[in-house]
């Protein structure tokens, strides 16, 4: 037989449940904060660009012009600059130059090097837990890259646009405490209702006539009310009056033949 929940009992489950579900939530924030601020390390990034161009041509009779098939070679050309500038022939001279204890791969996974579709500058973006350095790797990198790209391609079209500069008060760029504590949040939320709904499936025992004919398939005769010892002693006409009084009459009688 299929199961049904309606969405009473889902507000129900999660109203008695909320204490858990608050501190799953809770603790998942906490923990992210406090992963964020004391734990991972700050890394901060610096960028420098550099235009992919050509000397343009002259003509005598209508002065400089633009070749176009220079430009499309330039704009093709990226993709190869973009696989040259992170690879171990220019790296090992940039740890060489620095002096970086680090191996050429290991700098390449810090080395972003991007461009916008049909242009000619490139982007080099270096991340590092110092910033100075950041800015230090950006800069050589480029300039390596622009001294040995004569060498392996044979062209000297590599121009410097900006170079890479630390700021004063420099931000890290990672990690980013505001959006890992909104992931853990809802991942905590969602493990919280999870969790409660799961004990509330496990949860067995009975409680109510309710629970009587869902679980045991029983009828309900009748329900046996009760009192509690407070209101007996605010109000003592309840003690010989069994509408009131309720189950705890027939209780009260047998006490009275037993002592007679």
């Amino acid at each position: 037989m299929e199961e049904t929940i309606s969405l009473k009992e889902i507000f129900e489950v999660v109203k008695k449940r909320l204490l858990l579900i608050v501190s799953f939530t809770a603790a998942a924030a906490l923990i992210a904060a406090i992963v964020s601020f004391f734990i991972l390390t700050p890394i901060y990034q610096s960028s420098t660009q550099f235009i992919v161009n050509q000397s343009l041509k002259e003509d005598s009779n209508q002065g400089i012009q633009v070749d176009t098939n220079t430009i499309r070679t330039n704009v093709e050309l990226i993709n190869t600059y973009n696989v040259i500038i992170t690879s171990n022939a220019i790296l090992t001279e940039v740890i060489d130059e620095l002096k970086l204890s680090t191996s050429p791969e290991a700098l390449a996974s810090s080395i972003q090097v991007s461009s916008e579709q049909n242009s000619q500058v490139v982007t080099v973006t270096v991340k590092d837990p110092d910033p100075k350095l950041a800015t230090e790797i950006a800069n050589t990198t480029v300039l390596v890259f622009q001294d040995r790209i004569l060498d392996l391609m044979n062209v000297d079209n590599v121009k410097i646009l900006s170079e890479a500069v630390t700021k004063e008060k420099p931000s890290p760029v990672e990690p980013k405490p505001t959006l890992n504590i909104a992931i853990a949040i809802v991942l905590g939320l969602m493990a919280g209702v999870g969790v409660a709904f799961l004990i509330e499936y496990l949860d067995n025992s009975v409680r109510t006539e309710q629970d009587v004919q869902e679980k045991l398939g029983l009828p309900i005769l009748g329900v046996i009310s009760t009192m509690e010892a407070e209101d007996i002693r605010r109000d003592p006409s309840t003690i010989n009056n069994p509408v009131k009084q309720g189950g705890f009459a027939h209780v009260q009688s047998k006490k009275t033949g037993n002592q007679q």
